[in-house]
């Protein structure tokens, strides 16, 4: 495979899943808002930290309302991790490759990539706008898991989604666990378990965590199912295990032999979130765990970029590194 259709089909996806957790993650903040106190800002100031994007923002206005918040994160054109523009950018990368992807998943980005920008979807009240974003996003998955065959094509877009997922997943808890510890009256209180809920939401994790604990909401809980669950598909060790699967499989195609450094580093990582546990990590700082995490992250996207991505001879795709898109414009 020509290492610009990988890198377009590994972004394609990230895009798609970036612009679904996103508006999840307003949506979710607008239900909330509704059962805090007039003028809270605690529905808001997650937002822009589990974005990454804080000094974007500063540097855009000085505006701090809600609705500064949710423009910046949906219809932001200065902002290039915004909904609007995650969709630009993976209908560009699905434009390029046409040829690859099937005649489904090109159909449906186009056409809800026009849909955007049709100035009467956004007369639609803020639910139905993030609601539509996000059904818009899971289809897509649909059609690609269910179109495209299982081959390179299908790996390089798991890989993608999946990397993708496991970044949001953490920077949102984090942002819970250490920028909006309440003080020592407020914990287990009202406003506490309520934002333990959204969070829950926020990752799409809320009924298959009550299935799962069938117990009283709890931090610690919390924390476990988002981060080491095994099987839940939006988990941390989860999305691991299929990351760490998925580059098996792709290496394994090309070049036989010991693992070299990208599976490594994939298999340290796993191995370090299967076999600990949740009271461990929380004695030793969990915020200092998943900031470690992170950088994993962005060392496995490095070494994936170097080993598949990166050619002399190779024509760049729409391809920005991590916490820096600056990708082409869309044609």
């Amino acid at each position: 495979m020509l290492s610009r259709v990988a890198d377009s089909l590994y972004w394609i996806n990230r895009y798609v899943e970036r612009a679904e957790n996103i508006s999840r993650f307003v949506e979710v903040s607008e239900a909330m808002a509704l059962d805090c106190p007039p003028g809270s800002a605690e529905p808001w100031l997650p937002l822009i930290e589990a974005s990454g994007d804080c000094e974007l923002f500063d540097e855009l206005g000085p505006g701090r309302s809600p609705d500064d918040v949710v423009r910046f994160l949906v219809r932001e054109e200065r902002n290039p991790s915004s909904v609007i523009n995650c969709i630009a950018f993976a209908r560009e990368n699905a434009r390029q490759i046409r040829e690859v992807i099937t005649t489904e998943m090109w159909e449906h980005l186009n056409g809800f990539y026009w849909t955007m920008q049709e100035p009467a979807f956004w007369d639609q009240p803020p639910q139905e706008q993030l609601r539509e974003i996000r059904r818009a996003c899971q289809l897509f998955y649909g059609i690609t898991d269910a179109t495209l065959s299982r081959d390179l094509s299908w790996q390089f877009s798991r890989l993608g989604r999946l990397l993708e997922r496991a970044d949001k997943t953490t920077r949102i808890l984090d942002v819970k666990y250490f920028l909006l510890l309440p003080s020592t009256e407020e914990v287990g209180g009202v406003l506490d378990e309520l934002q333990w809920i959204a969070l829950l939401r926020t990752a799409g994790a809320y009924q298959m965590f009550r299935q799962s604990q069938q117990r009283a909401i709890a931090p610690e809980a919390v924390a476990a199912f988002l981060l080491l669950d095994p099987i839940f598909p939006r988990s941390v060790r989860y999305c691991l295990e299929r990351i760490s699967e998925t580059l098996r499989i792709i290496r394994g195609s090309a070049v036989p032999g010991p693992p070299d450094e990208l599976e490594c580093l994939s298999g340290l990582v796993l191995a370090r979130w299967s076999f600990t546990r949740i009271e461990e990590l929380i004695a030793s700082g969990l915020h200092e765990a998943i900031d470690h995490v992170q950088q994993d992250f962005n060392s496995l996207h490095d070494l994936i970029e170097a080993r598949y991505f990166i050619s002399p001879t190779a024509t760049p795709a729409t391809s920005p590194p991590i916490g820096s898109e600056t990708p082409c414009a869309p044609a």
